[in-house]
């Protein structure tokens, strides 16, 4: 069963961490190739994908943050998976010990405002759990999708890194004061 104390709900969807239900789900995702096209430039296998999911269980289990899945609230049909991460990146410049968001939707639930719901909904919680504290995401350069929804979010381009000898933007986010 999945953590509800870790639920968060929106206007339209319901994020929650992932369980072994969601690994057909997630297969699908990563492997369609529009989807990996500027996340690793090839779809992602089986075992791939399982790793994967494994990590985003590790990240909950180890550190106290992860990824959750994105269901929409009205159907629960898969939407993607958004959430943090610290993946150790070996890239110039380093991303630091700042908490990494990420997201990647379905392409049925591509431009239609999902992946900023979502991820609006994950840096509020952010904000809670680290007060005061950025956080960063890494996004390819010809991904203009994703920097929209980067900065739509709050994120800032702050420079150019080299990772894995490709050139990616990095965005960093200043965590904003919670409402008492």
């Amino acid at each position: 069963m999945p953590d509800t104390t870790l639920q968060i709900d929106t206007e339209r969807l319901v994020l929650r961490p992932h369980t072994l239900r969601d690994f057909e789900d997630s297969l699908a995702m990563w492997s369609d190739a529009s989807v990996t096209r500027f996340i690793g430039g090839r779809p992602f296998n089986h075992e791939e994908t399982w790793a994967r999911l494994l990590r985003y269980a590790g990240h909950w289990a180890m550190l106290g943050f992860g990824y959750w899945v994105i269901r929409e609230r009205a159907t629960e049909r898969f939407i993607g998976e958004v959430g943090f991460a610290d993946y150790q990146r070996d890239m110039e410049p380093p991303l630091g010990n700042v908490p990494e968001a990420g997201w990647a939707l379905s392409p049925d639930a591509h431009g239609q405002g999902y992946a900023t719901e979502a991820l609006r909904a994950v840096t509020l919680w952010a904000d809670r759990r680290w007060p005061g504290a950025p956080t960063v995401c890494m996004i390819d350069p010809d991904n203009a999708a994703s920097v929209r929804v980067a900065e739509k979010c709050g994120y800032t381009q702050t420079r150019t890194a080299t990772y894995r000898g490709n050139p990616t933007l990095l965005f960093e986010r200043a965590a904003q004061p919670i409402a008492s």
